[in-house]
């Protein structure tokens, strides 16, 4: 659905989809989550989190960063992953664990660093009497360091022991656990109805946590977060839901320009619901996916919202494109525009620096667009090649009011002091259509501040 003007011309927010999220979700069932300080980070701070399958291993997909210095958690994982359904060559598999140690990146590392993950490995698998195989591994924190790993063997069983549960309140601490320079815990979840196994509908609960703040740019995933749900999916099709929903809403985030080393995403799925099977292209796959994309966005605009040193929320919203690709294109452009944060920072109604962004977005990379659903040939085609905008149909609004019209002669004229006041709020919408076809897309940023450059002119020291 595009959202239309209103009756006064002024461009309005897309109205709301998918399910319902809250953020203070359950548990889906066959998970066990928890959180432990276990001294990796030297704040004292939690660092240690893990998540356990409750009867053998899960159905487990994942999107990782493209970065060349891939560190190695994610080389790791796609090994294993590979280990346990080698035709997802890395992308998707079964896992029975996921544990993720906050404090130090294990990136740049070399083959000693890998050697570190390894034994990670080991010492999850023993605490839980499972294959090392099935072990998924995130880390967080400076690259170029060494984990501490007489740590972490005396905290995953002290963890496994003590700390795993299924409430809510376990998952916040998983979640809290997962954090570094995050200033606020990022929990998400949902829940809807699948048909059951025997026939009669059950509840299906699909919830996730994440982290980052910094190093963020749409790339692959853009983040660490682990998302779960106790349907019944095989790990292909778990796949093709998890990439379909980040090319939607993780590729839709950025906050600084920077995609890390680390950036990685699990869905995992236990089937504990008692769920039927959710076959391709069936309704109940529809439902799942729509699920799974509320979650992801949820987290998303919490990642946004909580930028390093952001005051302000920037949510770009586009109709009117030649397909979804291209407004998600022109979208991306202006919330990822150092320029325009700056100018949202400020509360400075410049819409020149959005029209400037605009036309100079570029389309997706190839893989990205395959995952959102465009074919191959296609995709290779367009990949990266600039978006079709044309001024003389586009239309800008901040917060609501109309800044330029190409139709009606570009530049409208405004209350400039009355728009800065609109723009003093924790989220600052803008709306753009492109006045060219039915195609919709939004992204997620925030403002560029003072406090990102002192927080990260420090970050080593």
């Amino acid at each position: 659905m595009v959202a239309q003007p209103s009756s006064d011309g002024t461009l309005v927010v897309f109205p709301a989809v998918g399910p319902q999220v809250t953020r203070t979700p359950a548990v889906p069932r066959g998970f066990r989550v928890g959180g432990t300080t276990a001294g990796i980070k030297q704040s004292g701070k939690p660092d240690l989190m893990l998540v356990a399958t409750t009867d053998g291993p899960a159905a487990a997909a994942a999107v990782f960063t493209a970065n060349a210095f891939a560190a190695a958690p994610v080389r790791l994982s796609q090994a294993h992953l590979a280990q346990t359904e080698p035709a997802g060559n890395g992308r998707f598999g079964w896992a029975a664990a996921v544990v993720s140690t906050s404090g130090c990146a294990n990136a740049a590392t070399g083959a000693a660093g890998l050697a570190d993950q390894r034994q990670i490995a080991d010492v999850v698998a023993a605490a839980l009497g499972i294959p090392a195989q099935q072990t998924l591994h995130l880390s967080t924190g400076l690259i170029g360091t060494r984990i501490p790993l007489d740590k972490v063997r005396a905290g995953v069983p002290a963890l496994v022991a003590g700390h795993l549960g299924s409430t809510p309140a376990d998952l916040e601490a998983a979640a809290i656990a997962l954090r570094t320079t995050d200033s606020r815990t990022k929990l998400a979840g949902v829940t809807i109805t699948l048909p059951g196994a025997g026939g009669v509908p059950v509840a299906v609960r699909v919830s996730g946590i994440t982290k980052g703040v910094g190093m963020i740019h749409p790339r692959m995933a853009t983040m660490l977060s682990v998302v779960m749900t106790d349907a019944t999916v095989a790990p292909p099709v778990l796949h093709g839901m998890l990439r379909l929903a980040a090319a939607r809403t993780w590729d839709q985030l950025t906050v600084d320009g920077d995609t890390s080393t680390n950036d990685t995403v699990f869905l995992l799925a236990s089937g504990a619901a008692g769920a039927a099977s959710v076959q391709p292209g069936s309704p109940a796959a529809a439902d799942l996916v729509a699920a799974v994309e509320a979650v992801a966005r949820d987290l998303a605009r919490q990642q946004a919202s909580d930028g390093e040193g952001a005051t302000t929320l920037l949510t770009c919203q586009v109709s009117g494109a030649t397909d979804d690709a291209e407004a998600r294109a022109v979208a991306r452009a202006v919330v990822s525009s150092s320029l325009f944060k700056a100018a949202i920072h400020g509360r400075d109604p410049n819409w020149g620096r959005i029209a400037g962004a605009a036309g100079n977005a570029r389309i997706a990379e190839t893989p990205i667009l395959e995952a959102a659903g465009i074919a191959q040939d296609e995709a290779r085609r367009r990949g990266g090649q600039p978006a079709t905008v044309d001024p003389d149909r586009l239309r800008i609004a901040i917060t609501g009011t109309v800044v330029f019209d190409g139709a009606r002669g570009g530049p409208q004229p405004f209350d400039k002091g009355a728009v800065r006041d609109d723009m003093n709020v924790p989220e600052t919408l803008i709306r753009l259509d492109l006045g060219l076809g039915d195609g919709r897309g939004e992204a997620f940023g925030c403002d560029l501040t003072e406090q990102y450059v002192i927080e990260n002119s420090e970050y080593s020291t």
